[in-house]
């Protein structure tokens, strides 16, 4: 009696958070249907904001600004991150590695707001001193997402490299395998999963961030999260709303997909291996 009661107070505490996690969603998708202006006033079933989303052209610049700049950032973050993982994980008695691996992570604790003032105020200087960065915009805000993505990748990539087999890596290199050879033979197969996840979680953070690209943007560079902030202040118009469903539709389908391809690639591990003829 007491595991049957354990069993339904479980149920109950995963549907009310399911619930608190997904009906707010729900709702948006909803009224991203709604035939009136007003969020709070059902005025029937409708698709036009869907038609008037696709005519604007501040919100479209505005994403294919954002998309670009994230998948700069993520793959320039990779990059970055994974030296930096390769030092904090393969050279442990450099001097200075307790410094350097603090300095990597501190990003991940630092507020936003300090973040993106600090850029601004380099890009300030730097462009006093060296006449570059003329006018602030998609370039400033590339370097800035991958200053702060790259700790994100460090930390993923550097928890992989921590449980790969040193001895293969030894093993390449005495049978006469050049460190940089054995990397992207032996090393990087193993660690390629932590670099798509790095790589994933780097492009969302970029397609996410408002604060640090408010510091580091120009009149000509607006990002997403920008525009519906600033639409946002005056109002939440039924295009938004439309947006969001679509961001919610793509999430879906990319989720999805991703859940399949796991269990197809699950399902034929688990298949038994065909057996020899003869044996």
């Amino acid at each position: 009696m007491a595991s049957l009661r354990k069993i339904r107070f479980s149920r109950f505490v995963l549907v009310v958070g399911l619930l608190f996690l997904y009906l707010p969603m729900f709702i948006l998708v909803a009224y991203s249907f709604n035939a009136s202006r007003l969020v709070s006033v059902w005025g029937g079933f409708s698709t036009e904001w869907y038609g008037a989303l696709f005519r604007d052209q501040q919100i479209l610049s505005a994403v294919w600004m954002s998309l670009r700049i994230a998948f700069y950032s993520a793959s320039m973050a990779v990059c970055i991150g994974t030296l930096a993982a390769l030092v904090m994980t393969r050279f442990r008695r450099m001097r200075g590695r307790t410094l350097l691996s603090s300095m990597i992570t501190a990003p991940l604790v630092m507020p936003e707001v300090i973040t993106g003032l600090s850029l601004l105020l380099l890009f300030v200087q730097m462009a006093e001193l060296t006449g570059w960065p003329a006018d602030r915009g998609m370039s400033t805000i590339w370097i800035a997402h991958t200053t702060f993505c790259s700790a994100y990748v460090a930390v993923v990539v550097a928890a992989r490299l921590r449980e790969v087999d040193r001895s293969i890596e030894e093993a390449a290199m005495d049978l006469g395998a050049t460190p940089l050879k054995t990397f992207f033979i032996i090393t990087l197969p193993v660690i390629l999963p932590a670099l798509v996840s790095g790589w994933l979680l780097a492009f969302t953070l970029s397609l996410d961030d408002l604060v640090i690209a408010s510091f580091v943007s120009g009149p000509g560079a607006t990002t997403l999260p920008m525009v519906v902030f600033s639409s946002v202040r005056l109002g939440v118009s039924p295009k938004i709303n439309a947006l969001a469903t679509l961001i919610i539709l793509v999430v879906s389908l990319v989720a999805f997909i991703a859940w399949y391809l796991m269990r197809r690639a699950e399902e034929k591990r688990r298949q038994p291996l065909p057996e020899q003829p003869g044996s």
